[in-house]
């Protein structure tokens, strides 16, 4: 049985010059795969990972220049908020100069109005009291006249009796 049993395994087993011829083979192959097919192997794996870094370092650089336009951009806007801020409070400033002008104006042009209106009603009172003395002349006149029984026709009485009977009336009411 034991003839058998090595005779089985023998079957199983390779014989030495087969092994060797394999190995020879196996060699000549490993030496032609390792000079012709391994350099264009890894010059592709050479390439690829060139490509690979050269995605990721332009990624890299993209980042940057993101970062950098959202610097400038934050930077810009940061601008822009102070200058709005310094408009606004321009045109805040303008509008009170603005209001304050015109109230000066409103009031000087009130003052004006009211200054017209005072010379107005003097001229008007001056007016009244002209006329109120031509009226009292000519009543006082008219009623010396009845007093006196004769009528006094010559101005020049006339005149003199208006103006101390004014002259009267003054004195009497700068007296009170």
């Amino acid at each position: 049985m034991e003839t058998l049993a090595a005779s089985g395994t023998d079957l199983f087993l390779p014989k030495s010059y087969d092994i060797v011829w394999s190995l020879v083979i196996l060699v000549i192959l490993a030496l032609f795969f390792y000079k012709y097919f391994l350099p264009k192997f890894q010059h592709i794996f050479d390439e690829r990972a060139e490509k690979i870094q050269g995605g990721i370092d332009k990624a890299d650089q993209a980042q940057k220049e993101a970062l950098e336009a959202k610097k400038k951009y934050e930077d810009k806007l940061g601008n822009a908020r102070v200058e709005a801020s310094k408009i606004r409070d321009d045109a805040r400033a303008e509008a009170s100069h603005i209001v304050a002008d015109a109230r000066s104006k409103a009031e000087t042009e009130a003052a004006q109005v009211t200054a017209n209106a005072q010379k107005s009603i003097e001229s008007q009172q001056q007016q009244a009291l002209v006329s109120l003395k031509g009226e009292v002349g000519v009543l006082a006149t008219a009623l010396a006249g009845k007093i006196l029984g004769s009528k006094l026709d010559d101005g020049a009485v006339q005149s003199d009796m208006i103006d101390s009977m004014i002259s009267d009336i003054d004195s009497d009411t700068s007296a009170k």
